[in-house]
């Protein structure tokens, strides 16, 4: 049966452009800018004044052809042959700074170093395809079954598992030694296989990774000891060689690749005195504008013969391009807002760059003070940097919890985390503290902690616990 009813509700629904908006908050400098460069392609109604005198500027260049210039000018004069042909290549006065620097591709490396072992073309192809598949450390993540099956699709010929796993174990004894293992096990093992195995310590070593290596994980060094009857100072020298091993293939060429990045700050900091001020890395809504003709266009559209859909479109275009210069716009207002809160709360640490006075701070306290939403707070400060006078700053390293000591003074966690790090480049190596003495040791400088917090704290600064770092002693 069919019948009327009547309701009234209450829904919260947010709007296309809110959610484009929230998305802007989040981009970084260079994320920004290939969002301009994207929407500048897009839409022939906005414009980027910032290249409005390039053109003009080539245009004198003394380097460029002009138009009156003909053969005869260039064809009879007294430049020496091979001066011209030098320029083909590189000019004088524009020398390249510095050399293309050659980033070190390892699977490259493998696949020829597989093609100097192998002759077999099937082998050569399927070693390509397991080599392709290990992620950024050399670590083989699927399965035998897994790549047989992919493999089989792409080439149209069944290939069994059996086969992936002899191809896999070619590559295991190539270069760099631990390439091609499926775990960290197996890559500590494939390292100890390379070394002289009738060694008690490295037989004793892979006695204790094939049997315990669980308990090694849990730390059950008790029972270890216990199933391979030996005693603390064996235990040690087999710890000890465990501990010089690499824990992934790739990873010294990882690290120093991640190194080698430069990061581009969203803001600058500049100390004046006891004051500081703010600004931000690019202004880019200062550049953006909209075409006049175009605008001119869509807005007199009565007056010209032109067809309903193109005036549509010019509509559109216009209504796209103020949005996004809006959306620039507030961002940036947004931004600065939210920047100058931040100083705001931590201004003795931004006057002087030490961690001690860095006080905790949290999203909520910004978000109250701008008047906006956490989660707005959450996308401004994500991903983005801050240069200051003492070195580039990760926003979101300023956001730290409370912990209030004997005084009764709530303080960062960060402060903590300091303390506990002196600390322990302070320590006796060979004999170094254990996070009971941690706690006495903070509880004498004022900071009131409970053992597991040093604990979370210590394993937060990837510092490992007494027993492995006397090992490295």
């Amino acid at each position: 049966m069919i019948n009327q009813r009547l309701a009234q509700k209450q829904r919260l629904k947010i709007l296309p452009q809110q959610i484009q908006l929230l998305n802007f908050f989040h981009l970084n400098t260079l994320e920004l800018e290939q969002r301009i460069q994207q929407e500048l392609e897009e839409n022939p109604l906005l414009e980027d004044q910032k290249n409005e005198f390039e053109p003009l500027a080539e245009k004198f260049n003394k380097d460029s052809v002009q138009d009156f210039q003909d053969w005869e000018e260039y064809g009879y004069d007294d430049i020496p042959d091979y001066k011209m042909e030098y320029c083909n290549y590189l000019h004088n006065e524009k020398l390249p700074e510095r050399p293309i620097v050659n980033q070190f591709d390892y699977r490259k490396a493998l696949k020829e170093q597989f093609k100097l072992s192998c002759d077999d073309e099937t082998e050569i192809m399927l070693a390509e395809f397991v080599i392709d598949s290990f992620n950024d450390h050399g670590i083989m993540e699927q399965c035998p079954d897994d790549l047989a099956e992919d493999i089989s699709f792409r080439i149209n010929k069944w290939i069994e598992a059996e086969q992936i796993i002899e191809i896999i174990k070619k590559i295991q004894e190539l270069e760099p030694v631990g390439v091609g293992a499926r775990s960290i096990r197996e890559c500590l093992l494939i390292q100890l296989g390379r070394m002289n195995t009738k060694r008690p310590d490295v037989k004793m070593a892979i006695k204790l990774l094939e049997e315990h290596f669980t308990d090694l994980h849990n730390r059950n060094m008790d029972k270890i000891k216990s199933h391979l009857k030996i005693d603390d100072e064996e235990m040690k020298i087999v710890l000890k060689l465990i501990a010089s091993l690499k824990m992934k293939p790739i990873c010294e060429e990882q690290e120093s690749l991640i190194a080698n990045q430069n990061i581009l700050p969203d803001f600058i900091i500049i100390r004046n005195g006891d004051d500081i001020e703010i600004q931000l890395y690019r202004h880019r809504s200062e550049s953006l504008n909209i075409n006049s003709t175009w605008k001119q266009m869509a807005d007199n559209h009565t007056q010209m013969n032109t067809d309903k859909s193109a005036v549509q479109y010019l509509k559109n275009k216009l209504q796209s391009a103020q949005w996004f210069i809006h959306a620039v716009q507030q961002r940036e207002a947004t931004m600065l807002k939210i920047m100058k809160a931040i100083v705001k709360i931590q201004h003795e640490y931004f006057l002087t760059g030490d961690i001690n006075l860095l006080k905790p701070m949290i999203l909520k306290n910004v978000a109250e003070m701008v008047g906006v939403d956490i989660s707005t707070v959450s996308r401004i400060t994500c991903n983005k940097y801050a240069e200051t006078p003492f070195g580039l700053i990760l926003l979101k390293d300023l956001f730290t919890e409370g912990i209030a000591n004997e005084k009764g003074e709530v303080i960062s966690n960060r402060v903590i985390q300091s303390a506990i790090e002196d600390v322990i480049q302070s320590e006796d190596k060979h004999n170094p503290y254990t996070d009971q003495q941690l706690v006495t040791i903070l509880s004498q400088k004022g900071f009131s902690v409970a053992r597991r917090t040093v604990a979370k704290y210590r394993e937060q600064l990837q510092i490992p616990v007494s027993h492995v770092r006397s090992l490295w002693a």
